[in-house]
């Protein structure tokens, strides 16, 4: 399954515009599912974005950190700072963000086997698992690679592969999800 992870930094500094982006993911027909970020922008910069992906976008759509627009969202991914800014306990911190975003998914991004373990005891429907290749946005400091996909296979959540994946990568279960990064940008 390919998981679509849509930047506006990135698609920005492409010159690339958010609908010429969607419609170009749109155009391989077999994304389900679409996660959007934005670490800098303002909440209304952010909701104009969620409406125009809904517009141009049927698939499950997940927003990254901004809780405050779940509303707009199908799930919300976090990362592994920023649940710690609900509570230093992990069950805890879930716990008060499932309150606020229900039964929609809740991803949260790790980058090792300690990580995965924490993650096991939470009520999540995915992680993130990466980098897998470093990238313009992740240092080689932080790349998996094979290691990686072995660190994934101590999940009990369904596993997205982040990082430098490209579309002809293909992963043996339980990599269950694929994010794409790069290549989406290449048309």
């Amino acid at each position: 399954m390919i998981y679509a992870l849509v930047d506006k930094e990135t698609f920005c500094s492409k010159n690339v515009s958010l609908s010429k982006l969607l419609q170009h993911i749109n155009s391989f027909k077999n994304i389900p599912i679409l996660q959007y970020r934005n670490k800098s922008g303002s909440l209304e910069e952010k909701k104009t974005d969620l409406l125009t992906i809904r517009e141009y976008y049927n698939g499950t759509v997940i927003i990254n950190d901004t809780i405050e627009l779940i509303t707009y969202a199908d799930g919300l991914h976090i990362g592994q700072e920023d649940i710690r800014q609900y509570s230093t306990n992990l069950k805890e911190a879930v716990s008060l963000i499932r309150q606020k975003i229900g039964s929609k998914f809740l991803g949260l991004s790790t980058h090792d086997q300690k990580e995965i373990e924490e993650a096991n005891e939470l009520d999540l429907d995915y992680i993130g698992l990466g980098a897998f290749r470093s990238t313009s946005t992740k240092s080689e400091v932080n790349v998996g690679g094979e290691a990686l996909l072995e660190a994934a296979r101590h999940s009990k959540h369904p596993v997205g592969i982040i990082g430098g994946v490209r579309m002809d990568d293909t992963f043996e279960k339980p990599i269950i999800y694929k994010v794409i990064g790069s290549d989406l940008y290449n048309f």
